[in-house]
């Protein structure tokens, strides 16, 4: 086989990992986000834009997914993957909510640009008391995010697999009663 089909095959692989990835965190967060959508509409009594906020959220879902994989690629949150899980999907559930949060100030800052503000108007504008409220539900949705990604890692991925998709794959009492 030439080296040229070798990484051909290699980037394909790859391209399809990604895309699952992709997938994956797409679909996690956006459940959130359109739960929280939903429990948003619902308090302002504003049901008439459902399709225009469900949209927001999907994209946002996918904006955050990407924004993860590239912290991920970056190896961001690596320093305390050698001490127990809870710190490790603690410390890295706050550094990615920085993370998002940095991306979304920046995001606000370009939107107001782009509307015509000047760059002091547009830092004035921008009301980091939502910014912050959404930085506290993105950290608590990533809690369990990163939890279930870290025992991912150190199961392994397929045990991981395992252990959630088939039946019978759990511990079993009754072995461990007999060890």
């Amino acid at each position: 086989m030439s080296a040229e089909v070798v990484q051909h095959t290699g980037l394909k692989q790859k391209a399809v990992h990604e895309f699952k990835e992709m997938t994956i965190v797409t679909v996690y967060l956006a459940f959130f986000f359109c739960a929280l959508a939903t429990y948003s509409m619902l308090l302002m009594g504003k049901s008439e834009l459902a399709y225009f906020t469900y949209g927001a959220a999907v994209v946002n879902a996918l904006v955050v997914a990407k924004v993860i994989l590239i912290g991920e690629a970056a190896h961001l949150g690596k320093r305390h993957e050698d001490k127990p899980l809870i710190y490790s999907c603690i410390y890295k559930a706050f550094l990615y909510t920085l993370l998002v949060f940095a991306f979304h100030f920046v995001e606000e800052i370009i939107k107001r640009l782009i509307h015509g503000k000047d760059i002091a108007g547009a830092f004035r504008d921008v009301r980091l008391d939502e910014l912050l409220a959404r930085s506290v539900i993105i950290f608590c949705t990533f809690i369990p995010f990163f939890a279930f990604r870290e025992l991912g890692r150190v199961l392994g991925p397929d045990k991981f697999r395992a252990m959630f998709l088939r039946t019978g794959a759990g511990p079993n009492p009754s072995n461990e009663q007999a060890a």
